[in-house]
């Protein structure tokens, strides 16, 4: 999926490059923000879990200050991982959903 890409701007030039065909980046972003994508579950009892975070930049008009938004992660090692941006609670609740060992390491 191009729109993995830095930016929908980039994908569509990326996809114009490639086949030849024009979408524009508003027209990549209502592609991607159609998308249910569904936080995948572990088949197994989760021995190990990492509880990870960090930042990203929130592209903004030229001339004003960068906009940088918190996002977290867990990876049920060797499993999956779920991430969300600003949805906390999602994330605390997916992990509570998996199968967990009566023994859990958490880095």
């Amino acid at each position: 999926m191009l729109s993995a890409n830095e930016s929908y701007e980039r994908a569509a030039q990326d996809l114009e490059m490639l086949p030849g065909r024009s979408v524009s980046h508003s027209t990549q972003q209502r592609l991607v923000h159609r998308q249910e994508l569904a936080l995948m579950a572990a088949s197994t009892p989760v021995e190990e879990l990492s509880v990870d975070g960090g930042k990203v930049r929130v592209r903004t008009p030229l001339g004003h200050p960068c906009d940088w938004r918190d996002y977290k992660a867990i990876q049920l090692h060797e499993q999956c991982i779920g991430a969300s941006f600003r949805e906390n609670q999602l994330l605390i609740d997916w992990a509570n959903e998996q199968p967990l060992a009566a023994t859990l390491t958490c880095l």
